[in-house]
């Protein structure tokens, strides 16, 4: 049994057959992704060819680089607080037991080493709250680049195009050094975004985190060559 099962609490194997709102076949009235050019279609630059002693051709370094992995956390906000009802639904707080789930889902992506270096999140108290708790406990969190929108709230409510959204937000933001990005934010919209981009039907429980991972030069060629249902799910970890 290897770290990252034991750390998502055995959610690496998804029920595809579990009666859940969403659907692993292709729905039509899903979004299509935005698309880049093909690589094959892209024009290759000359280079030096050497020959190698076992008779091959190899390429000098003038060729584009490798596509390389590409990871993506889909995390939902910790357990949120019901005790003010006078308080509108974007400013509610984090629970006891959210603060205290903060707290652990940050150490079990430290030690599955799944830090990302860019976080764009929603600006809901509770998902700022989620985050600035995961800050105080893992550095990595605190070093990454953050930003917020008010998007992801809004968007989250609205049936299939989250995952559109967020690969416009993500392509916009990002850069091609960047290998590991988490958007944090609401359902249904993640959910929905983690079952178009994977194939399978996910559910996201308070401050659940679906891992996902793809390969491309960029993240506009990853989000274009994975497409909907490309996307690998390495596991969902949850806290205790």
């Amino acid at each position: 049994m290897n770290a990252l099962t034991t750390l998502c609490n055995h959610s690496h194997t998804i029920d595809f057959n579990c009666h859940h709102h969403f659907s692993a076949s292709w729905n039509p009235n899903w979004p299509k992704l935005l698309s880049i050019p093909h690589p094959r279609n892209r024009r290759l630059t000359s280079s030096l060819l050497i020959e190698t002693v076992e008779g091959q051709v190899a390429a000098d370094s003038e060729q584009t680089p490798p596509s390389v992995a590409r990871r993506l956390i889909l995390l939902r906000h910790a357990k949120s607080s019901w005790e003010d009802p006078s308080l509108k639904d974007h400013d509610r707080p984090l629970s006891g037991k959210g603060q205290a789930d903060a707290v652990e889902i940050s150490h079990k992506l430290q030690q599955l080493g799944w830090i990302p270096q860019l976080i764009l999140s929603s600006n809901a108290l509770r998902t700022r709250q989620t985050l600035k708790t995961m800050q105080q406990q893992v550095k990595g969190f605190l070093e990454a680049e953050v930003h917020y929108f008010p998007s992801f709230y809004s968007i989250a409510a609205m049936d299939g195009q989250t995952a559109e959204h967020l690969q416009h937000i993500i392509c916009n933001y990002s850069r091609d050094d960047i290998l590991t990005i988490m958007c944090m934010g609401h359902n249904r919209g993640w959910e929905e975004a983690a079952s178009m981009l994977t194939g399978a039907s996910i559910e996201l429980k308070t401050c659940n985190a679906a891992l996902l991972e793809t390969t491309g030069k960029s993240w506009d060629e990853a989000f274009a060559l994975a497409g909907l249902g490309g996307w690998k799910l390495q596991g969902i970890v949850k806290p205790s």
